[in-house]
């Protein structure tokens, strides 16, 4: 990438949230089962290897905030020398198979004077159709930047 869309890219991103430091954890160790689960092909095989990751992090549970910072900068460093080349992701979501295949209109566009039946649906949706939350850091309410290579929403 050039300096450019690096820099546009940026600035269009959305501000995450201030993470506290179980926070991190459990992102690290839901982005470590994911690694895995792209690495293994056999159910039992993942399984086992699971165990041992969840061992790997409970054996360092209730260390102290220094410790706590660098163990995180470590897994994620180890996280990054382990990340597939071709992750799995699931078929609605970027990268998948059926992500914006049918995504809906908006309310805007099917119901220009603004008189919106009774059922029809109050939420505003991401492109991976999940419902906008703005504390979750993805909202369509501002700039959804879809990254095809990393195959996510930033």
């Amino acid at each position: 990438m050039n300096e450019c869309f690096r820099t546009a890219a940026e600035q269009a991103r959305q501000k995450l949230p201030q993470l506290t430091s179980n926070q991190q954890v459990a992102r690290l160790y839901r982005h470590s089962l994911k690694t895995l689960s792209s690495w293994t092909i056999d159910r039992d095989v993942f399984c086992d290897e699971a165990t041992k990751l969840r061992a790997r992090f409970d054996a360092n549970r209730g260390c102290t905030p220094a410790n706590a910072a660098r163990l995180i900068k470590e897994g994620k460093e180890e996280l990054l020398e382990y990340t597939h080349p071709d992750p799995y992701c699931v078929p609605y979501m970027p990268g998948g198979t059926l992500f914006m295949r049918n995504p809906p209109l908006p309310l805007e566009v099917c119901f220009p004077d603004g008189n919106y039946p009774p059922d029809a649906p109050k939420v505003t949706l991401n492109p991976d159709m999940t419902v906008c939350k703005e504390e979750t850091g993805k909202s369509a309410v501002g700039s959804v930047l879809v990254d095809f290579t990393k195959k996510n929403m930033e």
